[in-house]
């Protein structure tokens, strides 16, 4: 074998071997890459999940909570009230009007039902005569999907009409087929998940993809002479190296929500 050969043979290895290289750190990058947007968005559910907590935990004692257990403990524990509030106006002299606002507790929900769920109410977009459900309740719809039928007055045939939201049905009107149908009048109600219900909620303060607990801070600041709690949750060990606290993008700052010197509980990944 004469040296032009074996050159080549040689050569052909050191590609074939700096192929492969290359095709290696390229791959590595690119699930690493994966990995990161995979463990950000497992991040930014349980920060979603625990900013609605708050909240909720906020309209119930009037303050925000920093202690882990007790925020996890209302959540799987909590109730809260369901409130109605009606006005009641009073006629009085020269054109006036006195205006009580009533507040009653109708019932009770979950604190979890609150915070993960949302109810949509469906109601009648025209007058008629109802021509007839086209849903029961337990079954999950999604958009566009018919929903009702009234048989309005001037047109010859009913009309149908779509859901503008998915959820499950969770009532039903009691209405008969041949009953009139007033505009604005509660035809349906749905429900659906809008967190992420397969979260763990006793590991909701660790970070995932690290065994460190998110970072969190709850206090009061002064707001035109009066105290108002503020929030702020973050994960202070980003796996992502591109976040940095000193970042001047706040898409590029540690994940986390709220601000210990303002009001407010925006995510800096929405």
């Amino acid at each position: 074998m004469n040296l032009t050969k074996i050159l080549a043979i040689v050569l052909f290895v050191v590609s074939l071997g700096l192929a492969y290289y290359l095709y290696n750190n390229i791959n590595q990058t690119i699930v690493f890459k994966e990995s990161i947007l995979t463990t950000e968005k497992q991040i930014t559910d349980k920060l979603a999940i625990i900013r609605e907590a708050e909240k909720v935990y906020l309209e119930q004692h009037g303050h925000y909570t920093a202690n882990w257990d007790s925020l996890i403990q209302f959540i799987e524990h909590g109730q809260v009230p369901v409130i109605v509030r009606t006005e009641k106006i009073t006629p009085l002299s020269y054109g006036e009007e006195k205006v009580e606002v009533i507040i009653d507790t109708i019932d009770f929900i979950s604190a979890k039902d609150k915070i993960f769920k949302k109810t949509y109410a469906i109601n009648a977009t025209a007058e008629g005569t109802f021509g007839g459900f086209l849903v029961k309740e337990g079954d999950f719809v999604v958009k566009s999907v018919d929903s009702y039928k009234i048989k309005e007055s001037g047109k010859p045939k009913a009309t149908t009409f779509q859901f503008n939201e998915q959820g499950t049905v969770s009532s039903v009107a009691k209405i008969n087929v041949g009953d009139p149908v007033v505009k604005g009048q509660s035809m349906i109600t749905l429900w659906d998940y809008v967190l992420n219900p397969s979260v763990d909620i006793k590991t909701l303060s660790a970070v995932p993809g690290s065994d460190k607990p998110f970072g969190i801070y709850v206090g009061k600041i002064l707001r035109g002479g009066v105290k108002v709690s503020v929030i702020e949750v973050t994960d202070l060990n980003p796996i992502n190296p591109e976040r940095k606290a000193s970042n001047e993008a706040k898409n590029r700052q540690p994940l986390g929500f709220g601000s210990k010197v303002d009001v407010g509980t925006s995510g800096n990944w929405e």
